[in-house]
């Protein structure tokens, strides 16, 4: 029977909605950690075991994650798992850099001189700690805050909450496409030099050069998921 306490199933769909939002997290969670392989084949009774969740909130959650592309849903087979590829690779490195080349050129133009200094210190301290400890695993979560919180700043500059909404998905698609990279301190290195460039390029208040900048990040960044950047120079160009 529907209640006919109007607050109280405002509040009951409130509780499901946030453990949906749990459940997604959960979801997304036992990907990012590896507790299942890129491209797993599972059942729904075997993510409710991994999650923790309880059914109703889990097939809310997969309904998303499949809208977003993350899981196909087979009716009365299974759930299967995005498996990374040259094909995702490439789309999601074309939507990122259409995304973040516009917002760069804003970035450069409004950002404040403290917000781009704390920045670039943020990255010579990195990049300091990288060659005096090497790439410890506080060092490698430093590194990927670090990369997150420039590149949401980029897109924060936008001001678009349609655009942060997409760019979110697209944050998932990165991490998925990452989750058997393997890091060393030369790659880390050329990523923060690549961050450089484009923190140096927005402290002159030059928006081309800044685009310039964050497209050669982004085209080094794609050849290296794909196993194809090559080392010409010691400052990590091709």
């Amino acid at each position: 029977m529907l209640s006919k306490n109007p607050r109280k199933s405002a509040g009951g769909t409130g509780i499901r909605s946030r453990l949906s939002d749990l459940a997604y997290a959960r979801i997304l969670e036992v990907l990012f950690e590896r507790k299942l392989p890129a491209g797993s084949f599972v059942s729904q009774a075997e993510l409710v075991e991994l999650t923790g969740v309880a059914v109703g909130p889990l097939r809310d959650a997969l309904q998303v994650l499949d809208a977003e592309g993350v899981v196909t849903i087979h009716p009365r087979a299974g759930i299967e798992f995005i498996k990374p590829g040259l094909e995702l690779t490439r789309s999601t490195y074309q939507f990122r850099g259409i995304i973040e080349s516009a917002a760069v050129a804003v970035f450069a133009e409004t950002a404040s001189d403290e917000e781009i200094e704390s920045l670039a210190q943020q990255h010579r301290e990195t990049e300091s700690r990288l060659q005096a400890e090497g790439l410890t695993e506080a060092l490698i979560a430093q590194v990927e805050a670090l990369e997150s919180f420039l590149h949401g700043s980029i897109v924060a500059s936008l001001n678009n909450g349609l655009i942060d909404s997409s760019y979110r998905r697209i944050h998932n698609y990165i991490r998925i496409l990452r989750i058997d990279r393997r890091l060393t301190p030369p790659l880390v290195s050329h990523s923060l030099r690549e961050h450089m460039r484009i923190i140096e390029a927005c402290r002159k208040r030059n928006s081309a050069e800044a685009v310039a900048a964050l497209q050669a990040h982004f085209d080094a960044a794609l050849q290296r998921n794909l196993g194809l950047y090559r080392y010409g120079s010691a400052d990590g160009s091709r």
